[in-house]
């Protein structure tokens, strides 16, 4: 009897020591999942303009922590979402929680791209958006290239950022929360 209490009580130990070592390594991993189908669904829009030779768009949803593609319907001159949108998840929202310093050689200050804009122009609140023309480039809302987009997702220890130039190239950093030590993906 002593000897399966001493087994017990072993096991007790090793769980004690597993149990948020694991659950660490899972928030990682969803981190990680999330950052790259990000960076994914960005490559995605890109092609999408050119495939459609129109504006495409990776459209995100920051109360919701969704995120989707929309490409540009010349016909009916409105935004026309693919697919549905790709919730975070759980423990995963948008944003770079409390970093002040951009990833190196990517943008003047951090932040999440421009808000989106509707059918007619005006700004969505709650959003950001990436932006293709037809060749590809990130482009702003009168239709220049611009160099220095960027999503950023979080779970609070660790942050995931996908930047974008106007060359464009994509590029997925990581850096923990408590200070801006971007490392490249």
């Amino acid at each position: 009897m002593i000897e399966i209490l001493g087994v017990v009580a072993i096991i007790g130990i090793v769980a004690a020591i597993a149990l948020p070592m694991t659950a660490r390594t899972m928030g990682d991993a969803r981190l990680r999942g999330d950052a790259q189908s990000i960076a994914q669904t960005i490559s995605l829009a890109k092609m999408r303009a050119a495939a459609s030779f129109s504006q495409a768009r990776i459209f995100v949803t920051l109360d919701t922590n969704t995120f989707f593609v929309q490409v540009w319907d010349k016909d009916t001159n409105s935004w026309v979402t693919e697919g549905g949108a790709t919730p975070a998840s759980t423990g995963v929202t948008f944003g770079f929680g409390g970093l002040a310093a951009p990833p190196p050689n990517t943008q003047a200050a951090i932040g999440l791209s421009p808000q989106c804009e509707d059918d007619a122009g005006n700004p969505i609140g709650n959003s950001s958006c990436i932006v293709f023309n037809s060749r590809g480039i990130p482009i702003d809302g009168t239709g220049a290239p611009v160099g220095d987009n960027a999503l950023y997702v979080t779970d609070g220890v660790g942050v995931y950022g996908a930047t974008l130039t106007a060359t464009p190239l994509l590029r997925l950093w990581w850096s923990p929360a408590s200070n801006a030590s971007w490392v490249m993906q």
